[in-house]
């Protein structure tokens, strides 16, 4: 079970680009809170609370809550954009959306690869090639699983693993819905198709002798 990250949260008094600035020289990071029944309202965040999500990979894809002052209970949200300074790649900016048991969303689930020991392919020398790292989900947003798995027991060389072989969990579609779409698959060694190719050139190389000599024997009759 991922951690839940609890951020304390207070309404900004100043908004816009001059309040955005403000925040952040007293150590907060700006931010929306929007979603659901209320509408949007400009708050902070703690630096260095942000920043403990950001690092660990948190952020984004993740329930988190907020601790919003006058209000007993915390607040479910999921952070559904975070805008990153492109010298310090540290947050600048979160938008938060409010949600709860009914809220779907979509967003990307990271793939674990389960039994690399118990694939033939892999044994042989195989590669395990990934097409996906991340796939799009729609998901609950108080229900978002942490990873997917993805099981290579069993797999040859040249097999692949597809979005049907992935167990989801209860209320989890792919967004991506039309289509079997592939996720890995395992790939054969590069010694081997070093082989594979050398010994087809060599095919190729003795046929051409052959075909000349029927055109010579074709010639002289």
């Amino acid at each position: 079970m991922a951690e839940t990250d609890i951020f304390y949260c207070e309404v900004r008094e100043r908004i816009g680009t001059g309040g955005a600035r403000n925040a952040r020289r007293n150590d907060w990071v700006p931010g929306v809170l929007y979603g659901g029944e209320l509408g949007p309202v400009p708050i902070q965040l703690r630096t260095r609370e942000v920043m403990k999500a950001f690092t660990a990979g948190r952020m984004r894809s993740h329930l988190a809550k907020i601790d919003v002052p006058g209000q007993d209970d915390l607040q479910p949200v999921i952070a559904r954009e975070v805008q990153v300074d492109p010298v310090t790649d540290t947050p600048v900016h979160v938008d938060m959306l409010r949600v709860d048991e009914k809220t779907r969303i979509d967003v990307a689930i990271p793939v674990r690869f389960l039994n690399e020991e118990l694939s033939p392919g892999i044994k042989r020398g195989g590669v395990l090639n990934t097409v996906r790292h991340d796939i799009d989900v729609y998901a609950p947003a108080t229900a978002i699983p942490e990873y997917l798995e993805a099981d290579c027991d069993g797999l040859d060389i040249g097999d692949s693993i597809h979005i049907s072989a992935i167990k989801l969990p209860e209320g989890v579609k792919p967004v991506i819905a039309d289509r079997d779409f592939t996720i890995a698959t395992i790939a054969a060694p590069s010694a081997l198709r070093s082989e594979e190719s050398e010994a087809d050139t060599s095919e190729e190389a003795e046929e051409v002798p052959a075909t000349a000599q029927q055109s010579d024997d074709e010639n002289k009759e």
